[in-house]
């Protein structure tokens, strides 16, 4: 079969280890897997850190790349993939620790994969096969950070930092389909009016003042934002923190004023799968769309991780089957 997966690992030059070509089909081959064909599957910034080793290590190469993907089963059903393998006892051991396709199992971005049958929920006939394959990693993560994790409520406020990548722009949308009164940043004017068409209240630059403290920040930029995303806080509030692509390491962690205003600083990892059925519902009910970029066919996969390393994109690059 027909697929995009790393070759080899690059740190520095992730896109060199990028390969498309044949594969071997995916073998059931433990009780309670099944196989998917896939239709769709979305990129995610996890593949280009797959790409550089973080997660994957050379043993486990050739690994096919993708968490995200959108299909049908055995039974010609249409179904969504949740990601996340292990710590359930459903196709694995009781004591096999998570981990996320592609860091263990081989992921997405081919014409077939295998997951236990316990990962695969119904798609809402409302979403499309390019729709709902942008939803298990990036909007699962954004719908987590919102609704658990930061807690929020109608009418609360949330600050988004780096509007335009996959988990920013879903949290705008989703916040905004949910009543919060969302504010968004972005060093790009474009983004920035992209933002309040998909529903926020008020864009700015990095690191601009805004017009109140927020309740939540939603933080998946790191080091470049730290220091606003917890400036930008009321007392009490909480910063839900999932990612960070300009780096780990802020130059000021801002201590002082997070014992100080009694902040809370919440990590948060994918969601789980009943918060997956949950939004599909949700945005089934709603009418609530993903934002997607581009849609690409897999064999133009480099395309598509060209884009998303440039940063040149807004929302979710698609790729289909």
């Amino acid at each position: 079969m027909f697929a995009a997966y790393a070759a080899k690992i690059d740190r520095d030059q992730p896109l060199n280890g990028l390969q498309t070509g044949e594969r071997p089909d995916p073998v059931v081959g433990r009780e309670g897997w099944t196989v998917v064909d896939v239709k769709a599957a979305s990129l995610n910034h996890h593949d280009l850190w797959s790409l550089r080793g973080v997660g994957l290590g050379e043993e486990s190469l050739p690994m096919i790349l993708g968490c995200d993907a959108a299909g049908t089963d055995a039974d010609g059903n249409e179904v969504v993939v949740h990601s996340v393998i292990g710590q359930t006892g459903h196709g694995v051991g009781p004591d096999e620790r998570r981990s996320i396709l592609t860091e263990r199992y081989q992921g997405t971005f081919a014409e077939r994969v295998a997951v236990p049958a316990w990962n695969v929920l119904p798609k809402p006939s409302e979403l499309s096969f390019e729709e709902a394959a942008c939803l298990p990693t990036a909007w699962l993560t954004a719908y987590r950070m919102l609704f658990t994790n930061a807690g929020v409520r109608p009418g609360d406020s949330v600050l988004v930092q780096g509007a335009g990548g996959g988990v920013a722009t879903a949290a705008i949308v989703l916040g905004a389909a949910a009543g919060l009164r969302v504010f968004a940043t972005s060093r790009d004017a474009a983004k920035r009016e992209r933002a309040v068409e998909l529903g926020a209240e008020g864009v700015y630059e990095p690191g601009e003042r805004l017009p109140r403290r927020v309740d939540a920040v939603i933080e998946t930029v790191g080091a470049a934002t730290w220091s606003h995303s917890v400036k930008s806080l009321r007392p009490g509030g909480t910063l839900v923190v999932s990612g960070a692509t300009s780096g780990p390491n802020p130059q000021a962690a801002e201590l002082n004023r997070i014992f100080f205003l009694e902040l809370k600083i919440v990590g948060s990892t994918m969601g789980s799968k009943e918060e997956l059925a949950e939004l599909l519902s949700f945005c089934a009910a709603k009418g609530v769309r993903p934002v997607i970029d581009s849609v690409l066919p897999l064999d133009r996969a480099r395309e598509g991780f060209e884009k998303m390393a440039g940063g040149d994109l807004f929302g979710k690059v698609v790729l289909t089957v």
